[in-house]
């Protein structure tokens, strides 16, 4: 199979340069993360970014190929995937439609076999014309390795995928190759940039984590988060945007079932915009909490932290929350606590809900519960992608 050095231009030749060609793509990095792109295109290595949903990990991926010129090849992970997802699969149709066509040669082959063993072993020894190259169909992994064009190959979520998948990888991490028993191996021309992408719903294996340069992405601090939200140009006031990116940050602090992403967080600010708010009320904040808030529980605790969030002296107005726009009515009295007299449909469901109904470490951890990640001012990998606006 075709084989290359792997060499490649250097895309990148300074840290800085990293820095200000993913800012020019709305993605907005950190010296640590802008470090370890610049390492990664000039040790060839794949990188693994691990951290909670929403911060900008596969959003990396998309920029670091549009920066560079590069085609985006991207395999999206599930549980149960098996390797014909991710390596490559034979185009069965295409050699039954030829075998079909072939029909009369085939004859010819096998018209003066004595024995149907004969004819079989005929037959068996044309086997490699339609498993080769012509029948072969790529998936992500091999169409990274034999893409003429420089890509970059994004593994998203790989957590998800089982432990199977895994082993599958390590040969195109370590290597960038594919081997394939019927027809040989396949190595990379132009190796790709890979990265690696991971919610920590459970950990991973040694030696994958081996292979690759690692990243931990969490929430960034306020300030960065708020140079996020300006970038996009969400029309909110900035002494609105700055109240709103401490607003978000408390809720994250709460034990919800889904922290807001940065992504949801300018959502908000879009949508505060278009309603023209002047001010971040409790009231104007809980009739929009749907932007970030996804599950009846979590909005239940948001509703009744917003406005200790906005003004921790403020009392909790009656009305606040008592409808939360779906048809679910929840009673909050002043000291914010629940009065339930009797189960309506919300409570018969969230009876029902059990969290750790999908697999045992779904929300990354054995109980089954949310896994809240712990929000630093402190902590060192602050970026995330720009969206771009509607």
């Amino acid at each position: 199979m075709s084989a290359g050095n792997g060499s490649h231009p250097a895309a990148f030749d300074s840290v800085h340069a990293v820095g200000t060609a993913l800012a020019e793509q709305g993605y907005i990095a950190d010296s640590r993360l802008a470090t370890t792109v610049f390492l990664q295109t000039r040790l060839d290595k794949p990188v693994l970014i691990e951290g909670p949903a929403g911060v900008g990990k596969t959003e990396l991926a998309k920029v670091l190929a549009a920066a560079t010129g590069r085609r985006l090849i991207r395999l999206q992970c599930y549980e149960g995937q098996d390797e014909t997802k991710a390596l490559y699969d034979w185009d069965y149709g295409k050699q039954l439609l030829y075998t079909q066509m072939l029909r009369d040669k085939i004859g010819e082959v096998v018209a003066d076999a004595a024995t149907l063993d004969d004819a079989v072993t005929r037959i068996g020894a044309q086997e490699s014309v339609f498993f080769s190259e012509r029948f072969l169909a790529p998936r992500p992994l091999l169409a990274a390795v034999r893409s003429e064009q420089p890509a970059v190959l994004l593994v998203d979520e790989v957590d998800r995928a089982d432990e199977a998948l895994e082993a599958v990888l390590l040969e195109m991490l370590g290597e960038y190759q594919i081997s394939i028993p019927e027809v040989g191996t396949f190595t990379a021309d132009q190796r790709p940039y890979v990265v690696l992408t991971s919610n920590n719903t459970r950990d991973l294996a040694a030696a994958l984590k081996r292979r690759c340069l690692h990243l931990f992405l969490d929430y960034p601090a306020a300030e960065r988060e708020l140079e996020i939200v300006r970038s996009n140009r969400t029309g909110l006031p900035d002494a609105l945007a700055e109240q709103l990116v401490h607003i978000v940050r408390g809720l994250r602090e709460l034990e919800l079932r889904k922290a807001p992403s940065i992504s949801e967080t300018i959502d908000w600010a879009r949508t505060l915009a278009v309603l023209g708010a002047e001010e971040l009320s409790a009231q104007v904040l809980a009739d929009t909490v749907s932007v970030v808030v996804k599950y009846d529980k979590d909005v239940d605790k948001t509703l009744d932290a917003l406005p200790r969030l906005v003004d921790p002296n403020t009392e909790v107005p009656a009305s606040l929350g008592h409808s939360h726009g779906h048809g679910h009515h929840h009673h909050h009295s002043h000291n914010g606590h629940h009065h339930h007299d009797e189960p309506d449909g919300a409570a018969v469901r969230a009876a029902k809900d059990e969290p750790g109904r999908f697999d045992d470490g779904y929300y990354g951890n054995s109980s089954g519960k949310p896994q809240r990640m712990p929000v630093n001012s402190g902590q060192g990998s602050r970026s995330f992608a720009r969206r771009r606006a509607l």
